[in-house]
């Protein structure tokens, strides 16, 4: 599996942490070792040669475009890489050891269906799904967005609490769209805050990317008038309570009002009424050609790594589904279903499609557009510094820059529910956490940097998380100097999976592992956290 088990090293790279820190140099070449066996192992921890999954309708049409391509799928995955790779997706989390075995001791021909279902009713859960919607409504207290604590707060917590009780689709956007008041209470009205510009174009363009996949400058100059004219009633003002803004309709513009919908259809509504009513209306109504499909597509994404219609905020005509009968499926069923978002996660998560291997079997170009293995992508930046808060027992305290009010987010809290977006760290910067200012999804930098590597190669940070575990130093203690049993516990710790035969007979053959130092399982450690393996969801 060498793109999985890849490592981050370049030469100069360790040259450079060579002289700058003697005590590693023995860690580093265990590392290269580990990387010099990728793939050769004996046995194979990634893969199976059958899957427990029953085949669904999603299996069959991702089949049936791979066989019009001539492009072979790859086999299942693994049950402890489907168990780190679910807990990632779903709860943005490493899988607690103790979520593992309750796991593994399940009747193979359920776990799997019952994994899935028990994370979509866990906390953390609605934590990193908020997280994801707090991204793509710019939840961010600061400039350009500046909408400051309390409205951040409002904001957030309505989201939240719309994922914890599983809200319809269709009623959420609902929400957003018509709702008036003051954005420190009425929650959804701050998604006419979070814009940068108050002017009616600047709102159509947030609704069309957020709800209907579209990109302002994918619409026609009429499209983009007509729009527009729908949201021209919106207006703003302030109150006696400082920073609190008021969104409402523009007393001014009562009279009756003729709508064009970007499909062509017209509408009209009478004198006083809200066109953001009639607005919403047509969007949610079964049929629309642009709700279920932009929020199935843009699931499919956040759960496969692409989009049919990629990237998922850019449906257009010049940008083709590559498979469209898969993703007219998807817009049934959640239409169907009532908009119900748990019942498309079950849908995708429970296919062979999604439980297959990261390994591909083909090298052919379109093998991974057309979903023929799993796609690798690096963690999100949130998530892999909660995956070091885990291994390494400390947190971050997060604290605004300024006191308006002053914002104190304690360090025990993952920083996946860190719910402003003006409130960072030099790790979050580094890692690519977007700045929450344009609300596509591409704002979020998940790709893998020279120096991203140098920080987690030299990082005494990164030494120090390690040194302090107390996970690792229970390891240590539990195993009572059984090198063979140390060894497995680190590997579940950091990879969620027992070392191949070859991984321990390479770590057995380390001099410090050989006599029980814990500055070896420390090197060790060091080691597997700066392999591809970790840092990616795999």
């Amino acid at each position: 599996m060498n793109k999985i088990r890849e490592t981050n090293n370049t030469p100069g790279a360790m040259r450079k942490r060579e002289m700058s820190r003697p005590w590693i140099l023995a860690g580093a070449c265990l590392l290269m070792q580990v990387a010099a066996v990728s793939g050769q192992a004996v046995d194979n921890p990634y893969e199976q040669e059958t899957s427990p999954t029953r085949i669904t309708r999603i299996d069959k049409l991702v089949q049936a475009e791979l066989e019009l391509a001539g492009i072979e799928k790859a086999l299942p995955c693994s049950d402890d890489v489907l168990v780190r790779r679910a807990f990632l997706d779903v709860t943005g989390t490493l899988p607690p050891q103790e979520a593992y075995w309750k796991y593994m001791r399940a009747k193979p021909a359920v776990r799997r269906v019952a994994l899935i279902d028990g994370l979509l009713e866990t906390e953390a859960y609605v934590g990193y799904w908020a997280l994801k919607w707090s991204d793509l409504l710019r939840i961010k207290a600061e400039f350009p967005i500046n909408l400051w604590p309390n409205g951040v707060q409002a904001y957030y917590h309505w989201i939240r609490a719309s994922i914890a009780k599983n809200k319809r689709y269709d009623q959420f956007a609902r929400e957003l769209l018509t709702s008036s008041g003051s954005n420190f209470r009425v929650p959804p009205v701050n998604f006419y805050r979070a814009i940068e510009g108050q002017e009616p174009e600047a709102i159509a363009a947030a609704v069309s990317l957020n709800l209907m996949g579209v990109r302002w400058n994918s619409w026609s100059e009429q499209q983009q008038a007509d729009l527009a004219h729908i949201f021209s009633r919106v207006a703003y003002k302030g109150s006696a309570e400082w920073k609190e803004e008021i969104v409402h309709l523009d007393p001014e513009q009562y009279s009756p009002m003729e709508l064009t919908f970007p499909d062509g259809s017209k509408g009209r509504i009478k004198a006083g009424e809200d066109p953001r009513v009639a607005f919403a209306d047509w969007l949610i109504r079964p049929g629309n050609p642009w709700f279920a499909k932009s929020m199935v597509n843009r699931i499919w994404f956040w759960l496969m790594g692409r989009g049919l219609i990629h990237e998922p905020d850019d449906i257009r005509d010049g940008n083709p589904c590559v498979n469209p009968a898969l993703l007219s499926y998807l817009e049934r069923e959640f239409v169907q279903s009532g908009y119900d978002m748990k019942h498309m996660f079950r849908l995708i998560l429970g296919s062979q499609t999604y439980q297959q291997s990261a390994i591909p079997r083909s090298d052919h170009p379109d093998a991974g557009k057309l979903f023929a293995h799993y796609i690798v992508r690096r963690l999100d930046a949130e998530v892999l510094f909660d995956a070091f808060r885990v291994l390494g027992g400390q947190g971050e305290l997060y604290q605004s820059p300024a006191p308006e009010p002053f914002t104190f987010f304690p360090e025990y809290k993952r920083t996946v529910d860190l719910s402003d977006g003006s409130i960072t760290s030099q790790f979050l910067e580094k890692f690519g956490r977007p700045g929450r200012d344009t609300g596509t999804e591409m704002e979020r930098d998940n790709s893998f940097s020279v120096d991203q590597s140098m920080y987690l190669l030299n990082s005494s940070e990164v030494q120090t998380r390690i040194q302090n575990s107390f996970r690792l130093k229970q390891i240590i203690r539990s195993a009572k100097r059984d090198n063979d049993k140390a060894i497995e516990a680190v590997y579940r710790m950091v990879l969620t999976r027992p070392p191949t035969r070859q991984e321990v007979t390479i770590a057995l053959a380390y001099p410090g592992i050989r006599n029980g130092q814990p500055s070896a399982y420390e090197d060790l450690v060091w080691a597997l956290i700066n392999t591809k393996e970790f840092l990616y969801r795999h």
